[in-house]
């Protein structure tokens, strides 16, 4: 007992002679090597060859407190593509620690929010890799307004950056968009946008009206293939791309839940947010049309996302799952932020793992 006494006395004693709260200077000691293992880390040349699917934002336009707007990333070999960019994409990327000085960002389509977090992105990719030329935007007609929105918006910003930086950090040249829009020519159903260095991907009509253009892509690389819907509801040409596809990214909209926020607003006396949760379903596809359409075009995985409405707990995700386990006898997730898929190139197992906590 009196050891045990004396122990306490010299350890009261140490932390009243220590200069900070003996809490914080175990923290502050651990926080060290976390630090330098996350500033060494190189998430995407870490990861196989092939191709490598990284959900950076599996929700919607709704707040949901445990996924970010739309965003999926997808790395080829070394190169990065990211597929939208909604609301806390760059953060989410940051904190999953996913960049490359190779990155281009494709749009699916101009709803605000599938680009809502670009300028985010812009900017950790422009002082993260000190770039030295501005940011690829693809995406169909249009998008080079939203590129020289992006550019006047944060024009001051990156003057900014650059005077407290320095150039060799923050070079002027590489601030910014460079828009490279596409045309799906009339008649036709698709276009590539892209065939360089053994991958392909392939910009092709969706259904989403009245927004006008809208496009989901594939990509195909060392004998993988990843098809993103972007937003649309069921569409023969989405169907055609996602013949055989290793893996399909959908948008789904659960009619049953989004009805509970009808009903309920309606019940709030809120008839013309009613109103928006009455329109919504019908330019976006259910899990269990989602899951039709990949049975009857062979797809091996299928990952639901955008996911709508926001899932508050987890065990929502399986009233919005409905029957599409049913449907689809394949492997089937519904997306989170930080889902990781990797297919190997020239294999056939789609390996899912997790980035982040």
């Amino acid at each position: 007992m009196k050891r045990i006494l004396a122990g306490l006395i010299v350890l009261a004693a140490l932390v009243s002679a220590a200069p900070y709260p003996l809490p914080r200077d175990i923290a502050l000691a651990a926080m060290h090597p976390s630090l330098a293992r996350t500033m060494a880390a190189d998430v995407v040349g870490a990861m196989p060859d092939g191709l490598n699917v990284v959900i950076c934002g599996s929700g919607g336009p709704m707040s949901d407190r445990d996924r970010g707007g739309p965003c999926t990333a997808v790395v080829a070999g070394k190169r990065l593509f990211i597929v939208d960019t909604g609301e806390g994409a760059g953060r989410t990327l940051g904190r999953l620690g996913v960049g490359a000085a190779d990155t281009s960002v494709l749009l699916t389509h101009f709803h605000s929010d599938h680009f809502d977090g670009l300028g985010n992105v812009v900017l950790q990719h422009w002082v993260g890799f000190n770039t030295s030329t501005p940011l690829p935007l693809y995406g169909p007609q249009g998008v080079e307004r939203i590129a020289a929105g992006f550019n006047e918006a944060y024009a001051m910003d990156a003057g900014y950056r650059t005077a407290h930086h320095g150039e060799p950090v923050a070079p002027p040249a590489g601030a910014g968009l460079q828009a490279r829009p596409f045309v799906i020519p009339d008649g036709q159903d698709q276009v590539v946008v892209l065939n360089d260095g053994g991958l392909k991907i392939t910009a092709f009509r969706v259904d989403h009206g009245p927004v006008k253009p809208a496009v989901g892509y594939r990509f195909d690389y060392k004998g993988r293939s990843v098809v993103i819907s972007g937003d649309t509801s069921i569409t023969a040409t989405t169907a055609a791309q996602a013949k055989g596809a290793d893996l399909l990214l959908h948008d789904a909209l659960s009619p049953e839940l989004v009805k509970l926020l009808h009903d309920s607003s309606l019940a709030a006396d809120r008839p013309k947010r009613a109103k928006i949760f009455a329109d919504i379903p019908n330019y976006h596809a259910s899990p269990e049309g989602v899951a039709d359409l990949a049975s009857k075009a062979g797809v091996k995985g299928l990952v639901l996302t955008h996911v709508v409405p926001p899932l508050p707990i987890r065990a929502l995700e399986v009233v919005f799952r409905g029957k599409a386990g049913d449907i689809f006898k394949g492997p089937l997730w519904v997306a989170r932020d930080g889902d990781v898929f990797s297919l190997p190139a020239g294999g056939s197992t789609i390996e899912h793992s997790k980035l982040g906590r």
